[in-house]
């Protein structure tokens, strides 16, 4: 079994683009910690969501001091933001080893697409990321945790490797869908340390459920 841990921002969220925002920024020095924390376990995997400058102003040092890998999963639709990473910082995260993957275009809640929005977040998003990188892109990551089967049944038929989620529970390494616990403000070093224990109880047993019902709606 894998425990996936997911990071946003890392420091202080000065400027939220959306409504709670800041609630998914960890302090700096916590962050550093969690990593002390994790460091050498290899049931353990990192990620990045939303492609903030955080990424690698904050987390690429960080992992690279400590020996650690990581999957980055980026916003298209901001590679043009000056809060955000561009293409020549890909380049740099995937020159030390990183991995990136899509987060898609723009933000938007992967449950309900029209066909058009679908192409844009599934296939346009992964265009824009492989050229700005220079890499295939092969996994990729719901935005807001929000996704149905259509979803699922798209992302297949696009040939994405390996999907993940924000569900809460640890998940098997051979899964193409992938659950991960998204850290908060709130979360401390001890709290994530628990999370990377990995020993599910009777929450993660309600997560399973409600992701159950989400890969049927």
């Amino acid at each position: 079994m894998m425990v996936n841990v997911c990071f946003h921002g890392l420091g202080v969220c000065e400027r939220e683009r959306e409504p709670g925002e800041a609630r998914y920024w960890m302090k700096e020095d916590v962050f550093l910690g969690v990593l002390d924390a994790v460091a050498g376990r290899a049931d353990v995997a990192l990620s990045f969501d939303d492609g903030n400058r955080s990424d690698a102003e904050i987390a690429l040092p960080a992992l690279r001091e400590r020996g650690l890998t990581a999957t980055f999963f980026v916003l298209a639709g901001r590679l043009d933001d000056p809060a955000s990473l561009d293409a020549a910082d890909l380049r740099a995260l995937r020159a030390e080893g990183m991995s990136i993957g899509s987060h898609g275009w723009s933000h938007i809640p992967w449950r309900g697409l029209t066909s058009a929005d679908a192409k844009r977040e599934f296939i346009d998003a992964r265009s824009a990321l492989e050229g700005a990188s220079g890499a295939k892109i092969s996994e990729a990551a719901f935005p807001l945790g929000r996704y149905d089967r259509s979803a699922l049944r798209r992302l297949k038929a696009a040939g994405y490797r390996t999907v993940f989620t924000s569900d809460r529970f640890p998940a098997r390494k051979s899964s193409w869908l992938q659950a991960r616990y998204s850290v908060t403000a709130d979360d401390t070093v001890e709290s994530v340390s628990r999370i990377a224990r990995g020993r599910p109880g009777l929450h993660e047993a309600r997560n399973v459920l409600a992701s159950a019902v989400k890969r049927v709606r």
